[in-house]
């Protein structure tokens, strides 16, 4: 933000896997501070009816809905002052819609507001109908990026090939960010960052431009493919006042929420961030002018993600965070209900923690990969070292904390870490804010003073780029 003005009052929103958060920003003498946050759980997952159980799938409407609800808790005086809005959200996955008839506009309790109207489910980044098979089926892609199930671009030639009429209904497609941010402007044509644009493969990071001649030739809906902007640049303005929000506020073009959860913390060249979430994330941030290889290498652990102003991050990017935790936690629900007995999630999530806390080791050695890796999708999860000794509710969940940090570590090692300079680590996502077991594991494996952050870190850092 060096070199610009700051505006007085900006608004944060950011649409994750699990909750949607919104985060008010005002200026003060040292940059800005968040004077309001809000956080409401979606909720949305949904059964995908074409995919069967390999598909992730959320109802659009369930995350406008916590989106709604978010804003009508902040303060309307708070939200009266807002000028310009960012937007970051959840990457890789893809929602389609028609352009004229993607939303209506209601008048609520707190001032207009707009509901979705002719909008597909998200398929998710979790998504996991697109096979090893169909994956090597496909052109192969002209970017930095190796392609793999749950991303933008593999979704559309899914259902090309699976079920064609569904892509004839629409003709519109984005990020569910995107979407958001092509309903607040009315744009005509949705717009994507290239943070985004990234994240569904198929594009160049080089050019900034998406692999058209690739994929016109195997008979892709290029119309369905979002114009691409530069990160920080704005989108438009609202076409409404929103939830008390002025008409004409301006509105950046959304953003991914790895970014932007790095761009709320990141300092110095010298800090490495941990973000846990839904996923996992450990990531540096990489010198300027590097540009990454124009070839991927399937079988590394680290990508490399486009971050702002044409800098990239190394990130270990792993697709097992606070899911294999809310996977265990859904497991011994399911055991106990199974029993006769009814517990609420919430509550077994509290007490495993609490169980965890008592036991300061634990010699299981659990392998936490539920959800696979990208660069190993068949490794799953295992469990060794089983004695009867620890076998304990808190001696599972210590090892289950500790096995979820130690598989980013051996993604990212230390020792690479400390090539690359690394002095701190900065902790940030909803997992590793509400988890004190899992904020131990990261003290215990990394050799580096950790700080931490919050659990709406990317809402704020969306704010921040505005």
């Amino acid at each position: 933000a060096a070199g610009r003005s700051v505006p007085a009052c900006v608004l944060g929103i950011d649409l994750g896997t699990t909750s949607v958060k919104a985060a008010v920003l005002v200026g003060a003498e040292r940059g800005q501070v968040v004077v309001e946050s809000c956080s409401r759980e979606t909720q949305a997952h949904t059964s995908s009816l074409e995919a069967g159980p390999q598909g992730m799938e959320q109802n659009v409407q369930r995350i406008i809905e916590a989106l709604n609800e978010c804003l009508a808790a902040l303060p309307q005086q708070q939200l009266q002052k807002v000028s310009h809005i960012g937007i970051s959200g959840q990457m890789h996955g893809i929602v389609f819609w028609k352009r004229d008839k993607g939303c209506k506009w209601t008048e609520g309790g707190t001032g207009p507001a707009f509901e979705p109207e002719e909008v597909s489910h998200l398929v998710t980044w979790q998504d996991g109908r697109c096979s090893p098979t169909l994956l090597s089926s496909l052109p192969l892609p002209q970017s930095h990026i190796s392609l793999a199930t749950g991303f933008g671009c593999a979704t559309v030639y899914w259902y090309l090939k699976k079920k064609p009429d569904f892509l004839k209904s629409y003709d519109a497609a984005g990020t569910i960010q995107d979407y958001v941010v092509a309903m607040l402007c009315d744009l005509k044509k949705p717009l994507m960052s290239i943070q985004n644009a990234a994240s569904w493969g198929y594009f160049n990071c080089r050019s900034k431009s998406w692999n058209t001649d690739i994929l016109k030739k195997s008979g892709f809906p290029l119309h369905l493919l979002p114009e691409v902007g530069d990160p920080g640049s704005a989108a438009g303005r609202t076409i409404s006042a929103w939830h008390g929000i002025p008409k004409g506020a301006k509105v950046g073009i959304a953003l991914g929420d790895f970014q932007c959860s790095v761009y709320s913390c990141l300092i110095e060249r010298t800090d490495a961030v941990l973000n846990i979430s839904t996923s996992a994330q450990l990531t540096v941030s990489m010198p300027l002018g590097f540009q990454p290889p124009e070839t991927p290498d399937p079988s590394s652990a680290v990508a490399y993600f486009p971050y702002f102003n044409g800098e990239y991050l190394a990130v270990a990017a792993s697709l097992n965070g606070g899911n294999v935790l809310a996977t265990f936690v859904d497991m011994v629900a399911r055991w106990t209900e199974e029993l006769g007995l009814q517990v609420e999630e919430s509550t077994i999530y509290t007490k495993i923690i609490t169980a965890a806390l008592a036991q300061n080791d634990s010699k299981l050695s659990v392998h936490p990969t539920v959800f696979g890796e990208r660069h190993i999708p068949e490794q799953l999860a295992s469990v060794t070292n089983i004695a009867a000794s620890d076998l304990s509710l808190g001696h599972v969940t210590r090892a289950l904390c500790r096995g979820i940090i130690e598989n980013l570590s051996s993604m990212l090692p230390v020792q690479c870490l400390l090539e690359m300079g690394v002095r701190r680590i900065l902790g940030s996502g909803s997992a590793l804010a509400r988890n004190e077991v899992l904020r131990q594991e990261v003290e215990r494996i990394f050799p580096f003073p950790v700080v931490y952050g919050k659990d709406v870190d990317a809402a704020v850092g969306a704010a921040m780029v505005m």
